[in-house]
Formats: C-alpha cells, structure tokens, sequence
C-alpha cells in the first residue's frame, strides 16, 4: 500500500486538505491552477486517491471487509459467526479474507477489501502495536475494528490475554506443578502469543517458580512430531506440565504425547487457551481458558457499526479498547505431577 495520505499531497502542494479533496471530487470547482498544482504534487507523491473514503462521503456499499489470519482454526470461525449475525441485522453483507499470519498477506488482503469499497473492516493482525497497515487505515479514514489483537491505544475486542493465560498457568502451579513449559505459535508473529507468554511468567513468578524459554511452533506448521516432545521431555529437568498457546496446539500436544508412550495427566499435565467445543469431547477432556469468540465477533461489529455511523466528535469520546471477560472451563488434563 502507498504510504501517501491526501494530508501529503495537500502539504506538497501547499494547499488545505479541503481544497486537495475539491479538486479530486469536484474539479470544476478549483481553478486551472490550483488543478495543476495538485496533480502535480499527486504524480510526484504516486498518491492512490481512496476510494472507500470517497464511496463513504457518497453512501453506502453495505459491504463488511472481515480479515483474519484463518478459518482453520475455529476460534476465527465462531467470531465470524458473532459478525455475520450481527451485521446482518444491519443489511451488511460480509467479504471474507485470510492472511496466514503473515502481515504482507495482511496488507494485500486489506487492499483488496478497501478496493471492493467495503464500508469498514473488522481484523486480526499479526500485531497491533506495529502495523503500518493499521495506521495506513487511520490516515486515509477507514472505519475499523480488531479482533483478539488486545490494545487500549486501537478500536479493538478481544479477551485480556495476559490475565486469561496467568489464570490457566494458575490451575497447574494449584495442582503442585512446578516446571512447566509453554508451548506457543510464533512470539514475533502474534502479539496475542506475546501478551500469554507474559502471563505465563506472571503466574509462575507469583508462585516463586521459573519461567522457561516459550517453545516456539510456526502458526502455518501442519503438526507438532512426537520426537519433538520426546526430546523435551527426556531430559531429567522436563517439565511436568505443558500450557499452549490455543487449543489446537494442546490438542497436538497430546496426540504427540500419546505417541511417544506418555500419558496424560499421568506424566504430563495439558491447558490451552481458547475453549473449542471439541476439547470436551477428547479422552482426557481439555482444560483450557475459554474466550467468548461469537461475543467478540458480534461485539465488533457494534463498536464499527458505532465508528461508521458517529460524527467525528463522538467518535473521539470512544474507548479504544474493549475486554470481553473469559473463563477456566476445567478438565481432565491436569493432574498432580507424578513423583
């Protein structure tokens, strides 16, 4: 995406923004001139005109631009469950796309939506702390809201992961445990991974124990080997206990434990972090921290619907970030550590 905002162009050109968007909108209202100059300083800039803004001073598409990272897991598919059914009530109909954790993808993708004139966006980026993305969004004046990305300084839903994850770390340091290993996607490519390694250590530094260095598992991996967990657990300082990052990989985690002859909870104890359904159903059952992900979709919506539909002035008074409250959904994967 162009870096260029209409704010360049108007500074360039050394006009006001008002007159820059005069002459894009209306040309027959600025002089030969003044055209000249702002076309100039357009060329010179490679500046792209956005056209979402211009359809949202114009009317409507009633057209919902939802990017995630994928629909294989089924976190994301809940939540675009809560955004369809509360959208739809609206009129809006939704454009889906994935990014596969990858914020080029990200970019791409979202270009496309605004292209297709979407009326505002609901997103998970890779991270909202650092997203060139997010604040291209903010220049050009694109309603959005995120998902699962927890910020206070964006519009966004999510969980507070820290807390939810110093939770589920807690329900193993109550049963005894006390070396246990986190199991996580890609710190550097989630800040949702980053904010539960933290409370991760928040937990462990509470009961006097010691984190250990977060074992990374690439997002887009298709499984977890059993040796892998074998060569973790082998040595005669493993852990006791394992908490992963999202479900899917304790749902890995325990297959891969099966396969290499180590029993659950028996010999090694499994939390994770998202509340599927199907983690009831697994023999142990999955004890993990639940987040209200068809809440968080349906309440996205509301807070772009708030964005869209609000003058500037309200806009402003607006809390950035919303926390939606989880909860420890227990299971029989957690044991005392064996002696």
């Amino acid at each position: 995406m162009n870096s260029s905002t209409i704010k360049h162009v108007a500074e360039h050109a050394g006009f006001s923004i008002a007159t820059v968007s005069r002459a894009m909108n209306a040309p027959h209202m600025v002089s030969p001139a003044t055209l000249a100059k702002i076309h100039a300083a357009i060329e010179a800039l490679s500046f792209q005109p956005n056209y979402l803004a211009q359809q949202l001073r114009a009317g409507r598409t009633q057209l919902l631009g939802v990017l995630l990272p994928t629909l294989a897991n089924p976190v994301f598919a809940e939540c675009v469950q809560g955004i369809e059914e509360a959208a739809a009530q609206a009129g809006y109909r939704l454009l889906l796309m994935t990014s596969r954790y990858d914020p080029e993808s990200e970019a791409h993708a979202a270009q496309t939506l605004t292209n297709q004139r979407v009326d505002g966006l609901i997103l998970t980026v890779a991270d909202a702390t650092q997203s060139p993305l997010l604040d291209r969004l903010e220049a050009d004046g694109i309603p959005y809201v995120l998902t699962y990305n927890q910020s206070m300084k964006r519009p966004s839903v999510s969980v507070d992961n820290r807390a939810a994850a110093a939770d589920a770390v807690r329900l193993l340091t109550a049963q005894g445990h006390r070396r246990i290993l986190m199991l996580t996607g890609t710190l550097s490519a989630s800040d949702r991974a980053r904010q539960r390694y933290q409370g991760y250590c928040d937990a462990l530094r509470q009961a006097g124990l010691k984190a250990l260095p977060a074992h990374e598992i690439d997002f887009n991996a298709q499984g977890l080997p059993a040796r892998t967990l074998s060569a973790l657990c082998d040595s005669p300082h493993r852990p006791s206990a394992i908490f992963c990052g999202n479900d899917l990989l304790a749902m890995v985690a325990m297959r891969s434990l099966r396969e290499a002859a180590m029993a659950v909870p028996a010999q090694m104890s499994i939390v994770g972090f998202d509340g599927l359904p199907v983690g009831e159903l697994l023999a142990p059952s999955l004890a993990t921290v639940c987040q209200p992900n068809y809440e968080i979709g349906a309440r996205a919506w509301q807070e772009l619907a708030s964005r869209m539909g609000g003058a500037p002035a309200s806009r402003a008074k607006q809390r950035p970030g919303v926390i939606l409250p989880h909860r420890i959904r227990p299971g029989d994967s957690i044991g005392a550590p064996s002696s």
